[in-house]
């Protein structure tokens, strides 16, 4: 009889995950209200500005030092996937791109051959808290695509398919597919050259919001992809077995999953895939295959920037009035609809 589940795992700030993922990172942070700047309306001392990971008070300025998020950085060799639950986040970027999202809407970025952005918090409200959640999700390229020419999505919240399930009692599952094909529907399509755009990737991205007490069935997915579920909000059991919130939990990919919702409910990540299966050499924002290629690809960002900064600031914000938008780098607008 093939057992249903792997292994589990107990997660760390930064979450494990397997090939083709390269890592998972839930951002959970409880802002205060925003000042003029659109920073915390709080004093910062006893922070590290520039490097504030421990979450004092509930939140955290990152390597921000005004308004906390992620100033200009370089990515090398890989993809983003960044999927905003709550609060709003302003991107921008050496291609010329910037834009503001949240709310559900998800960015998915090709880093390629090189480029810089920022990812910045702004705390928009002066009059009440402004909490911000998301995941950003790391996925690899193949050898292939790693030198491609950098790309920017925006999958909206409005376009991302919300499917709902009930069980036999009448407790509902919602399941969001970032990525992914699950009951005939699919998201907007990844960039054209995601390992998730190849026809057998097999790759998903999928939130799970199950009431209390829910079941639902995670169905099969292709032989010898690698699937892992992350309870994050309320304990759950997996095939038979009681998993407490903030473990990841790999199971078998050929085998429905019956997952039941803790008391209080229960929301999950699910991420899958069909591994890679290359060699990974990561040294901070650089991906690649070989330590030759990651001393490539600094001497590269030394003598390129590539392609430098077009921005006036390191951490650049939109107006506090902006709504969510995309300003792609070909001078394309949109906005949700």
């Amino acid at each position: 009889m093939t057992e249903p589940i792997l292994s589990v795992t107990p997660l760390q700030f930064v979450w494990g995950t397997a090939d083709p993922f390269l890592f998972c990172v839930h951002h959970d942070d409880a802002y205060p209200a925003g000042n003029d700047a659109m920073g915390p309306a709080a004093s910062l001392a006893g922070r590290r500005i520039g490097q504030d990971f421990e979450g004092i008070d509930g939140w955290r300025m990152y390597h921000g030092d005004v308004v906390p998020g992620f100033p200009q950085h370089p990515h090398r060799g890989f993809e983003t996937v960044t999927l905003v639950r709550r609060g709003l986040i302003d991107h921008a970027d050496s291609m010329g791109a910037r834009g503001r999202f949240g709310g559900g809407d998800a960015q998915w970025m090709t880093a390629g051959r090189g480029v810089q952005h920022s990812e910045m918090f702004p705390l928009l409200k002066s009059d009440a808290d402004n909490p911000v959640e998301l995941f950003q999700i790391w996925l690899n390229l193949p050898r292939r695509n790693k030198m491609v020419e950098p790309h920017y999505a925006m999958l909206w919240s409005e376009e991302v398919p919300h499917l709902a399930f009930t069980d036999d009692a009448g407790r509902g599952t919602v399941v969001t597919l970032i990525a992914g094909e699950l009951d005939g529907r699919r998201p907007p399509p990844p960039p054209p050259s995601s390992w998730a755009s190849e026809p057998d990737s097999d790759v998903a991205i999928w939130t799970i919001k199950m009431e209390p007490g829910a079941h639902w069935i995670v169905p099969p997915a292709q032989p010898g992809t690698n699937r892992t579920l992350y309870p994050f909000d309320g304990p759950v059991r997996v095939a038979g077995t009681d998993v407490a919130s903030g473990n990841g939990v790999a199971v078998h990919p050929e085998v429905p999953i019956v997952l039941e919702a803790g008391p209080e409910g229960t929301e999950l990540v699910l991420l899958q895939g069909r591994p890679i299966g290359e060699p990974v050499v990561q040294y901070g924002p650089f991906v690649m295959n070989t330590p030759e290629e990651i001393q490539q690809a600094f001497a590269d960002y030394q003598r390129t920037q590539f392609g430098g900064w077009p921005w006036d600031r390191t951490d650049p914000v939109n107006d506090r009035a902006e709504g969510r938008f995309a300003a792609h780098a070909d001078g394309r607008q949109e906005r949700p609809a």
